[in-house]
């Protein structure tokens, strides 16, 4: 049986906290001037199973392969399709911002390191700086 890869639970794992995120939540009597949010005990298991992209995946290191810091994950790019398409890796360090627009399929989880083979820091630095419209 072959391992899943990194890129197919990651994906796999975003649709999960998507989907919880958007099943509505049991309508409650509402008082003037409050709004009750709540999330019933089926829903709470689903979080309590679930996976967390901010604890997970955001603000983490990326390495090549040979083991060099080459940035971190600054934002997921979520398709139409509701699948994550792209990492936004900040490249340019604490100093200066580079942030570079890469392909979830690239990515690799080496030793529980997200991990881009073959890639340098002067690769990343060159490419096209990606920029939010």
């Amino acid at each position: 049986m072959n391992k899943p890869t990194f890129p197919t639970l990651f994906s796999a794992a975003v649709l999960v906290c998507v989907a919880v995120t958007l099943t509505p939540a049991p309508a409650a009597a509402q008082v003037a001037g409050s709004t009750v949010v709540e999330v019933d005990v089926t829903e709470l298991r689903q979080l309590a199973l679930g996976w967390s992209a901010k604890r997970q995946v955001l603000g983490r290191s990326v390495y090549n392969d040979k083991g060099e810091l080459l940035g971190t994950v600054d934002d997921l790019i979520v398709s139409p399709g509701k699948a994550v398409s792209y990492i936004i890796l900040n490249a340019g360090g604490a100093l200066m911002r580079h942030d570079v627009a890469i392909a979830v399929s690239q990515f690799g989880l080496v030793d529980n390191r997200l991990t881009l083979p073959g890639t340098t820091r002067d690769n990343l630095t060159a490419a096209p700086q990606f920029q939010y419209n």
